[in-house]
Formats: C-alpha cells, structure tokens, sequence
C-alpha cells in the first residue's frame, strides 16, 4: 500500500516543486531590508507550546521558533514559497540569519490521520524502498518537465532511516539532484504520537550535510508530544489507527493522506532549496523582495 502513496506523494511532489524566480514582486510595495524584514518577526525561545497544544518544543540556547504567521512571512517573501503552507511554525538555528546563504529552517505540521503502528520497524528493505522510491521520482519527473519544471532525480539516503522504538521518533535524510550546482538535502524527522504524526521537515545544501546531521538530532531530542497525546497514551477501543505503516512514512504516504493545499507543503518544502541553495540562487529569491541597506 506504501507504495501507492509514496507514488502519488512523488508525483505531487515533483510536479509542484517550487523552482528558482517564483518569487514575485509587487510594483508598488515598498521594499525591506533584511534588519527591517527581520525586525517584524518575533522570534521566541525555551519551552513552545505548538498552536494545536499537542506537542511541545523544549528549545536550547541554539534554537528559536516562529509562530505559523511569522513562518509564512519567512516562507512565502522571503524564501519564495506559495502561501498556504498551514504550518505550527517553524524553529531555525540561532546562530545562522535564515536570509543568508547559509540559512536553514525546520517546519512543523501535524498528521491526525491516526495511530501508526510500528510492528514493521525490523522487517522494513530500505534497499528496495529506496529502489523503488528511486522509480517513482524518476516517472513522476517526466510529468513534471511536461510541466515547465526543472527534472529532479532522488540520488540516495544522505542518512539511512532510524527508528527508535523507545522514544518512537523516526528520522532519515535524502539527496536530491535538482541541476542546480549543489544537490539538496532533505532531512525528515516523524515524530509518533497517540492520534498522528509530527511531521518535522529541513531542507539544506548537500554541503551543510555534517551541520544538519547533529543540528537534527538535536531537535529529535526536545521535540514531544504533551501528556495525554503520546503514543504511550493510545487506546485500542477508542483512538484510530492509521492505514499506513513505518514504510509508508518514508515512502510519502503520510504527505500523501495531509491533502492538496495547505499542508501539501510538508512535501513542497522539498524543493526549497532550488530557490535558496547558494548565494546565488539565494539572490534570485531574495533580492527581489530586499533592496540593499545603504552604507
């Protein structure tokens, strides 16, 4: 069945993947800089309570969050994006502006399509998932080329899938040929809980693979489901369970059940770094919406 899903997630995917220049100018508004841009935002730290109260982030020192309406500014004028990503927001690292060349971000969606059980975690050939996830984006970029876009071929694992079956989180990493100069890094983390999944998405350049790695791990540590909601907490006569297994969550199948718009972009975020991958690539996205701050 995963492989039903991850198809159609592969082809939404590809077909819809955000390509360099998205980003549009509007005549008459009037242009930031970035210190004015990130000066709107309000960034926050420590203990986050995620807007649907299911979940919570216990942020160290170098971690800070964006409430969703802060996220899209960041998602949508400055990184490129289309609207509508419905995210609980976003966490970045501190130390880094997320408008520079170097800037990555994690957004956070959550999944209520029900309890994943994880009575698969040893028995799952990532060889032939990773095979077959292989001829599934190769397929799907052909529609995506009819389509105007840009071909996108999946290279490999840049992290084999992890499963921890004490904590439940799931975490693994991909790279991507996008035939920009550098392929991108698309680092995933699944969080299982008592009615769905967090669903925690990174895109980066590959040449920030050793950064992302232990930066990701960090966030698999302090991100939990609140009291009531983990998956401990599951009850067989009353709480749904999902139709999908662990497989399927690396596949795409729960991308693939989240709907067309809105939280569509949990797989969009993908191809982000077509846009903000390299400093160059970065200024077709962002110098349109920033002018330079006058010296």
């Amino acid at each position: 069945m995963f492989k039903k899903l991850a198809a159609w997630t592969t082809l939404l995917s590809l077909l819809f993947a955000i390509t360099p220049g998205f980003t549009q100018e509007k005549p008459a508004e009037k242009k930031l800089t970035e210190a004015e841009f990130l000066a709107m935002l309000h960034f926050q730290k420590g203990k986050i309570e995620l807007p649907n109260s299911v979940a919570s982030l216990n942020l160290p020192e170098n971690f800070r969050y964006l409430a969703p309406a802060d996220a899209e500014k960041i998602l949508v004028d400055a990184w490129g994006n289309p609207p509508g990503s419905n995210s609980l927001g976003m966490i970045f690292p501190t130390k880094v502006s997320p408008l520079s060349a170097e800037g990555w971000g994690v957004v956070i969606t959550y999944d209520e399509s029900g309890y994943v059980k994880d009575n698969d975690a040893d028995s799952i050939n990532y060889d032939d998932l990773l095979k077959d996830m292989k001829e599934q984006v190769a397929a799907a970029s052909e529609e995506r080329v009819k389509q105007g876009y840009g071909v996108m071929n999946l290279i490999g694992w840049a992290e084999r899938p992890s499963y921890d079956k004490s904590t439940h989180k799931y975490y693994w990493a991909k790279e991507f040929s996008t035939g920009s100069t550098e392929n991108s890094l698309n680092y995933n983390i699944r969080v299982l809980g008592r009615k769905g999944v967090l669903v925690l998405n990174a895109v980066a350049g590959m040449k920030q693979i050793t950064e992302i790695k232990q930066e990701m791990k960090s966030v698999v540590a302090f991100t939990e489901f609140n009291d009531g909601n983990r998956y401990s907490d599951f009850n067989s006569n009353t709480d749904k369970v999902a139709e999908y297994g662990l497989a399927a969550l690396v596949a795409g199948g729960v991308a693939a059940k989240l709907g067309f718009f809105g939280k569509l972009f949990a797989i969009l975020l993908a191809a982000k770094k077509l846009i903000f991958v390299g400093l160059a690539a970065a200024a077709a996205g962002i110098a349109k919406f920033f002018k330079k701050t006058e010296s």
